[in-house]
């Protein structure tokens, strides 16, 4: 188990590293000058003050100090300040974050709550009506895009019906997002669950707890069920990432104040330092989600702990 939990953190280190590479070569990999694309707008400025700003940015130096001069900033805690307004950009992310966190489990909640009782069904009653409706639909709502789902949703519950806000911080202004981003989620889940489930029942230690005359549910509650869950679990961890992803897009659709909202406003701004620490921060978010999707996934498996 120990060496296991080693192997997993030492991944995750990795994983962090690359990503430290990455929003270091960001800037450079930018075609043209990336201080005179940040200032394109600006009326007056001078290549004096260009040569200053790429000087107090540090890109008139080496890629290799750049990034010997990022990770010492980032060990002591520091991303850098914004270029318009110089705020610390780790203080900005971290207000962001949480709403983000909460948006994505929000959403994932919604689709265990909805794709694991379906998956399930469907794989008790496979081969019938009830599997080919739940499958269908599945299919459909994984071909749904997030802003088309975001905007119909829109409409019905807050234009038509009015029940719920447009927009916010509140609760209620959580619901929309959140089924935006669960239910095209939870159709992947349920597929997912199924097919684990049917997986399950076709081995033999099934097929003995049968023979032994044990009543059905436990079977399935007990046996298929937990066994099933190990590759749910493994795929949720994937959707977890993508949903964070997702969460860009749906952050602008219902001007959710989350980083990925705060993302698409640097980039429209040019802010490459609030870019490179959300490219950052949301690298390390995923890590560290994977890694407890690993303890849980070592709890509901016996034979990771064994090994």
């Amino acid at each position: 188990m120990l060496a296991y939990l080693s192997q997993r953190l030492a991944m995750g280190l990795a994983t962090i590293f690359a990503a430290t590479v990455a929003v270091t070569l960001l800037i450079h990999l930018v075609p043209g000058d990336p201080v005179q694309i940040m200032y394109t707008q600006s009326q007056g400025t001078t290549p004096e003050q260009l040569e200053e700003i790429r000087a107090r940015l540090g890109l008139d130096r080496p890629v290799l100090v750049q990034y010997a001069s990022y990770v010492g900033r980032l060990l002591q805690g520091d991303m850098g300040v914004t270029i318009r307004g110089e705020q610390p950009v780790f203080d900005l992310l971290l207000a962001r974050l949480p709403n983000t966190l909460l948006l994505a489990f929000s959403a994932m909640m919604v689709a265990m709550l909805i794709g694991l009782p379906a998956g399930f069904w469907a794989a008790s009653r496979r081969g019938t009506w009830t599997d080919t409706v739940i499958m269908m639909t599945a299919i459909g709502g994984v071909s749904i895009p997030h802003f088309w789902l975001g905007l119909i949703l829109m409409i019905w519950f807050s234009v038509d019906l009015g029940w719920l806000p447009v927009a916010g911080g509140g609760p209620l202004s959580l619901v929309l997002p959140a089924l935006t981003l669960g239910l095209s989620n939870a159709a992947i889940v349920a597929r997912m669950t199924r097919s684990g489930m049917i997986d399950v029942m076709e081995q033999d230690f099934v097929r003995t707890a049968n023979a032994k005359g044990l009543p059905k549910a436990i079977v399935q509650y007990r046996h298929v069920l937990r066994s099933g869950l190990v590759p749910v679990v493994t795929m949720m961890g994937l959707q977890f990432s993508y949903m964070m992803g997702g969460a860009i897009v749906v952050e602008n659709i219902f001007a959710w104040n989350g980083i990925g909202r705060l993302a698409i406003e640097a980039i429209f701004q040019r802010d490459y330092p609030v870019i490179q620490g959300f490219i950052l921060v949301f690298a390390t978010t995923v890590v560290i989600v994977m890694l407890l999707l690993d303890l849980l996934y070592a709890f509901i498996d016996p034979r990771i702990r064994r090994s």
